[in-house]
């Protein structure tokens, strides 16, 4: 495993987050279909290049990397469309900090620190598909996490908001939790 920096880890995790945001926002109807609980077990995979793709989990036993939540498309037909959308994500999320924290395994204390502080300063993709927090499209007044705020600047309650949201994100999440 090569050697990489926290800053080069984290934009292999936001292409990927891109990629998994994508496929469960934008193209949600080609996501859908391409989910056919009749088909195998299947995983969504988010690349850092942006793109995602519906297959097969890895043949290879163990796998080389952290790879995404099997069987997605079981449950499709099961739930209501949202709360299915807003499943695949929870487990989209844990699969994308699984990936970067493999990938940071050889970083030291404040390299794990600053990439996870950089991870963290991002709705996570169960926060906006559920609709908890609305994805912007970058500009001026974006600020790192990717989030609007009036004027350009951070709210006065940001450092308190920050610390709930980071205890909350580490917090678990159960199917309750996931009703979109």
């Amino acid at each position: 495993m090569a050697s990489r920096s926290p800053r080069d880890i984290y934009e292999d995790y936001l292409g990927r987050r891109k990629a998994v945001l994508r496929a469960l926002t934008q193209d949600i109807e080609k996501f859908w279909h391409q989910c056919d609980p009749q088909r195998e077990n299947l995983c969504l995979y988010g690349y850092n290049d942006g793109t995602w793709a519906v297959d097969l989990p890895a043949e290879e036993v163990p796998p080389e990397a952290p790879e995404p939540a099997l069987g997605i498309n079981f449950a499709r037909d099961g739930m209501e469309r949202s709360a299915w959308i807003s499943l695949v994500a929870v487990h989209s999320d844990s699969w994308l900090l699984a990936l970067a924290f493999y990938k940071g395994a050889r970083l030291n204390r404040e390299e794990r620190e600053e990439l996870f502080s950089l991870i963290n300063k991002l709705p996570t993709c169960y926060e906006v598909v559920s609709g908890r927090v609305k994805p912007s499209m970058g500009g001026p007044t974006t600020n790192v996490g990717g989030l609007k705020r009036p004027g350009g600047g951070q709210s006065r309650t940001a450092p308190a908001r920050a610390a709930r949201v980071s205890t909350n994100r580490l917090s678990g999440c159960s199917c309750t939790d996931v009703k979109g």
